[in-house]
């Protein structure tokens, strides 16, 4: 079993083709040293994952994957315990991977890539719906009061101060009420959005479309998330959007997330 060990930073990166940004990434893991770290869109297949990569810097890992789409995974330097892929809740297994979870110094982390949605009369935007209510009866196998953190790319925005223009997303996915309410609920369980408690500014945003210098222009949506349990969100103490990892060569299209926790006391997670 490995040492439950205090763990102070989090952080949460869709890197939208882990092949195409491995340096980056290093690199980024590097300079800015999370502890526990969930990603998103590695589009990767299982047997191409860097595990190997990922351990030279000192985490340990957990990969669910599928090839060219979607793809999560966590890393951690403070023990990874108890990995599952997907829902494991006796139902069919979900079609796509977009969720693991693992144990990691005592907290009970997953990784979300909660699907786009695409238009809102489209099928896909009605298996995000029905994603986002099994992964809110899934949090029932788990008490409030446990630590627990759902991190990672959500494909919504949460409030109309997560998007640069409201109006421009009239009518479309991301900024729909039934998403807000689906995201609402996983919120009344329990879960707290702890950058959003730490910043509560608006025109914070983590992704920007490639196109038309959106990046540049400040136009983008805050959509990827840290949501938190009460014994873990009560320890935060700083949160941030990392643009810097947003610059430079070819960059993903998000930034990450990155949240920092007080040393719990008598150094128990």
């Amino acid at each position: 079993m490995a040492a439950r060990l205090p763990w102070v930073r989090i952080a949460t990166w869709n890197v939208n083709s882990l092949k195409a940004r491995l340096p980056r990434v290093e690199e980024w893991l590097a300079d800015v040293a999370p502890d526990v770290v969930c990603l998103q869109e590695t589009k990767l297949a299982q047997e191409a994952f860097p595990a190997l990569a990922f351990q030279a810097l000192g985490y340990d890992s957990v990969h669910h994957g599928e090839g060219r789409w979607n793809g999560v995974a966590i890393l951690s330097r403070v023990g990874l315990e108890d990995p599952v892929d997907g829902f494991d809740d006796g139902d069919d297994p979900d079609p796509e991977a977009r969720l693991v979870w693992a144990t990691c110094g005592g907290v009970r982390v997953a990784s979300a890539y909660v699907p786009n949605g695409r238009e809102l009369e489209a099928d896909h935007y009605r298996y995000k719906l029905a994603w986002l209510a099994r992964l809110r009866r899934r949090l029932d196998a788990h008490a409030a009061d446990e630590p627990i953190v759902v991190a990672g790319d959500f494909n919504i925005a949460p409030t109309d101060a997560d998007v640069w223009n409201p109006k421009a997303f009239v009518g479309a996915t991301h900024t729909s009420e039934p998403e807000r309410a689906a995201l609402g609920e996983l919120e009344a369980w329990g879960l707290a959005d702890v950058f959003r408690q730490q910043r509560p500014e608006p025109g914070l945003f983590s992704w920007w479309d490639y196109r038309g210098g959106n990046f540049h222009k400040r136009m983008g949506m805050r959509i990827d998330l840290v949501l938190a349990s009460a014994p873990v969100a009560e320890r935060v103490t700083f949160a941030t959007i990392d643009r810097n990892a947003r610059k430079g060569q070819q960059p993903s299209d998000h930034a990450p997330v990155v949240v920092d926790l007080a040393a719990p006391a008598g150094g128990d997670s």
